[in-house]
């Protein structure tokens, strides 16, 4: 927070400024910017938009096809506005400082300014020398703030200069001094993850036993005061200021790396201060905890390590129950500088983290303060808990979300959550069994609490129509379904309308239940952690499931009720997330019963409908949000249900689209409304199963593939209507003429085959094209929002054209989509002449289309035909919500033999102008 002083000082350097008109702000955006090469025009323009947004503090819808450089554009726009706004801040501060002094010495030579002179004469002013003090005193804390500002950044960028030189002796003794302590940690961290309580040489490694890992510490008030340990911050000072940084997030880790490694390639490279946030899972270098697997495990692993570091903060000995080798703070302060000066992805923090004993994922948290660019994915970003969590401050920063076309549904995703009847029967009978063990060694608070989440647990079950105590795989349900109703709703069905949710909440917080339970089940099972226990231990929680009559028969202990958890943590974790989920507003989400055969596959899922309850924080904190993707359009529905609904005022967002790097000749998108034998391709819900309808598009592109050279991707609404077709093909001879021309794959549905697929299918292109044999390439049929729909780079001959078949409406008979709809329609009503459910089905088919056919065109010299293969796309509503650069040259083919011939004109025009060059 502000001080008083520091809000005044603030003003005064905003008086100071003279770019407070758009005149001026106008002249101080660069007509060119540094790029490790010469810029597109539509680079320098997006620049130049990105600069004036930032500097005029808005909010920015950056749309730039992929392939034109979006992510160089984002760096140098950004990073070049920053190196100019922090210029003109240090002018403003030297400026101001002058000021300041000249006033105090003015003061100081007893000078008495004329405008307290004036206001001391008004009736009831205080005395001349009454105000000249407290003027006096205003400016002397003014001045004071000012020089600690000024001596901090000079003092942060003496230190930055310094450890630039690698070879400085101060780091080297320092590195030494760490490695020689290594060794010494290390065997005590494996003592403790393993449960041992004595090092090698028999001494106590830690006076604490299993059982005292995990009780529950006291818990004495209802408003949550807990005695006991909190999850240890890192030796960061977590009093620093923030300096002023851009935060850059996105959704995949590979994603965030490829933006780093053009960080690296910018002319900024060496200028700036990166720091790239992840997991634990993701930088831990503890190869002991990193082998647990499960982040559950690794998190858990990692705090035991920490344990006792509270206890002794400010202790002067020189013994510490730290005892992970990789959090010794001299070695902490060492990467830290490293990390500052030096830019580096997730895996080479890690590799040099290795290198100096240190750890990256405390090192990186510690570092942000002073970083100038936090490379972080969504998650990080966008969930208020694991933004505290990780001391991310966005007042007064820029904001950048990359990849933003699934923006929204990412938001409702992270605040959303499902759980199902066996992750309840198991969390159950689990903490019954906690209970059963540690009653008399828990005071009646924590007694109390756990029995109330036992009881909430038992509503659960009973609401799914199961029944406490008895093995959810036995326990079948009569009327399978899915029910929506709302939170209130919900809770009165369940009969906890009389519990208070938000303590609940605060007493899992602060209580961590979930990670005691956690500890206690992978204690007892040795199944779980590689761990030896007593036989006698290891047969406690089967005895006790036995006695409360968890399950049916001795063949089925707890263990078994856990098999499908085990990897993914504690199933009491996965109900605090469902039941924090319930402390939203009535309005802004519902749950939604699924009842399917038996109670372990039903499930309870809370369904978030507003994202912008979660996202207004982010929009009021920070100084200018930027919101960037390949393909936003069409981007109405962001902008009503998120930006608007967050308190954006509309003149504060700017939008930008810029077309294309490649030549207009480079693209022929075609709009098919008829096949071969002119068979109008209406793939309307009702009619598209149709064998005719089937087999009409199978015969236009066995003709198509027949002209197409190379790769040619063909896309589906869905994976049953891919297989459908399949089968149709198969049946018919569709598909073995098609073979004969081009090796057909399929995209599988286990996400561990596609790259397989993917390698088989490129390297099958790649031979066609270099041995000119019979066979033109390959085909691969996909789905529409799988995995090769995102994310995946068809370029060159991978993908010379792309059929799109029929429309990919989501299923308007889902329940989510239809509480939706009615929750968009009851608060937005009318949407340019239409509802704002339907609009919202009309949008989310579009960027699902134009996410598919942007796979194809992927650098400047690529080139690909589009085909759209259904008479509706020939609507101009539909039309419209093209990309600019698809839909301005799109033309329409009412009959099929016209399209193949442009088709056919297409490539052999680019095949000349290939051999020409």
């Amino acid at each position: 927070m502000w001080s008083d002083n520091e809000d005044s000082l603030r003003a005064e350097k905003s008086a100071l400024n003279p770019e407070t008109c758009d005149d001026s702000v106008n002249h101080r955006i660069p007509k060119e910017f540094p790029f490790p090469f010469a810029p597109y025009g539509i680079q320098t323009e997006f620049m130049q938009v990105l600069y004036r947004v930032l500097e005029e503090e808005k909010v920015g819808i950056f749309e730039s096809p992929t392939g034109t450089g979006k992510s160089l554009s984002l760096i140098c726009g950004a990073l070049t506005w920053l190196r100019d706004f922090e210029e003109h801040k240090k002018q403003e501060d030297a400026k101001l400082l002058a000021t300041l002094v000249e006033k105090h010495q003015k003061h100081r030579g007893g000078e008495i300014d004329a405008e307290v002179k004036e206001v001391s004469t008004k009736p009831g002013a205080e005395p001349d020398w009454i105000e000249v003090q407290r003027r006096e005193k205003e400016e002397k804390e003014k001045l004071q703030v000012l020089r600690e500002e000024c001596a901090k950044r000079q003092k942060r960028e003496e230190q930055l200069q310094k450890i630039k030189n690698s070879n400085n002796p101060h780091f080297i003794k320092k590195r030494k001094h760490i490695e020689d302590e290594t060794e010494k940690l290390m065997a005590i961290s494996k003592e403790v993850i393993s449960g041992d309580g004595t090092t090698n040489d028999g001494k106590c490694a830690s006076s604490i036993d299993d059982d005292d890992l995990t009780l529950l510490d006291d818990y004495d008030s209802d408003n949550g005061d807990v005695h006991g340990n909190e999850e240890c911050s890192g030796d960061e000072d977590s009093d620093e200021v923030h300096v002023t940084k851009i935060y850059y997030c996105s959704r995949t880790h590979s994603q965030l790396s490829q933006f780093i490694h053009e960080v690296q390639r910018s002319p900024f490279a060496n200028n700036v201060r990166l720091v790239a946030l992840a997991s634990r899972q993701n930088l831990c270098v503890n190869e002991d905890v990193r082998r647990l697997g499960s982040l559950q495990m690794i998190n858990d692993a990692c705090l035991e390590l920490q344990k006792g570091r509270k206890e002794r903060k400010g202790d002067k000995q020189k013994h510490s129950k730290v005892c992970c080798p990789f959090r010794r703070p001299a070695a902490l302060r060492v990467f830290q500088a490293e990390m500052l000066v030096q830019i580096r992805d997730v895996e080479e923090a890690c590799t040099r983290g290795r290198e100096l004993s240190a750890c990256p994922y405390y090192t990186s948290r510690s570092a942000v303060p002073a970083a100038q660019l936090v490379v972080l994915p969504y998650q990080c970003l966008l969930h208020g808990p694991t933004r505290c969590a990780a001391r991310l401050s966005l007042k007064g920063q820029i904001v950048i979300v990359d990849e933003a076309h699934n923006l929204m549904d990412t938001i409702m995703a992270i605040h959303s959550s499902e759980i199902n009847g066996a992750q309840l029967c198991c969390a159950h009978s689990q903490l019954s069994q906690y209970l059963e063990r540690y009653r008399c060694r828990l005071k009646a608070k924590n007694i109390m609490h756990i029995t109330q989440l036992i009881f909430i647990l038992s509503c659960f079950i009973r609401v799914l129509g199961g029944k406490v105590g008895s093995n959810p795989n036995l326990q079948t349900i009569k009327a399978p379904g899915a029910e929506v109703k709302s939170i209130n709703d919900f809770l009165f069905a369940a009969g906890m309308d009389n519990i208070n949710l938000f303590k609940v909440q605060k007493y899992c917080e602060k209580s961590k239940i979930s990670r005691k339970l956690f500890g206690f089940v992978e204690m007892y099972q040795p199944l779980t952690v590689k761990r030896e226990s007593s036989a006698a231990l290891s047969g406690f929680l089967q005895s006790v499931s036995m006695k409360k009559g968890c399950c049916d028969s001795a063949s089925q202990p707890l263990a078994n009720l856990n098999d499908n958890n085990r990897v993914h943590g504690s199933p009491l974790g996965r109900v605090e997330s469902f039941l924090f989920a319930l402390t939203n507003a009535d309005t802004n989400g519902r749950v939604v019963f699924t009842k399917e055969g038996t109670v372990a596959c039903s499930s309870l899922r809370f369904m978030m409908l507003n994202p912008a309850v979660h996202f207004a924080d982010i929009v009021q904190d920070c100084r200018s949000l930027i919101i960037a993707g390949g393909t936003m359009q069409p981007i109405d529905d962001l902008k009503q249900q998120l930006l608007l609904a967050s308190g954006v005022k509309t003149e504060r967002i700017v939008e930008f689209s810029c077309g294309h790097v490649i030549p207009p000749e480079h693209i022929l998108p075609i709009i098919l409304s008829s096949g071969p034998t002119r068979m109008t391709f209406d793939f309307t819900f009702h009619n598209r199963e149709t064998p005719e309808l089937m087999d009409e598009a199978g015969r236009a592109i066995v003709n198509i593939s027949t002209v197409v050279p190379g790769g040619l991707v063909c896309f589906f609404p869905s994976y049953n209507y891919l297989r459908q077709m399949h089968a149709r093909w198969q049946s018919s001879g569709l598909l073995d003429r098609l073979a004969a021309r081009k090796t057909v794959f399929e995209e599988p549905k286990k996400a561990s085959l596609v790259d397989k697929v993917l390698n088989d299918y490129s390297r099958c292109i790649q031979t066609c094209v270099a041995t000119c044999a019979t066979m033109t390439g390959a085909i691969l049929l996909s789905v529409v929002g799988g995995k090769m729909s995102e994310g995946i780079n068809f370029s060159d001959n991978l993908a010379r054209c792309v059929v799109m078949v029929g429309m990919p409406y989501p299923n308007i008979t889902s329940p989510e989509l239809k509480e939706k709809m009615k929750y968009l329609d009851k608060k937005l009503g009318v949407v340019k002449g239409k509802s704002a459910g339907s609009l919202l089905c009309d949008n989310l088919c579009a960027k699902a289309v134009n996410q598919s056919i942007g796979r194809a065109i992927r650098h400047s010299g690529d080139y690909a035909s589009v085909v759209l293969m259904d008479v509706r796309y020939s609507r101009p509503s539909i039309r419209q919500r093209l990309p600019d650069w698809i839909g301005a040259q799109t033309q329409i083919y009412p009959n099929f033999g016209p399209a193949v011939a442009a088709i056919r004109r297409f490539y052999m025009t680019r095949q000349e102008a290939a051999h020409t060059k």
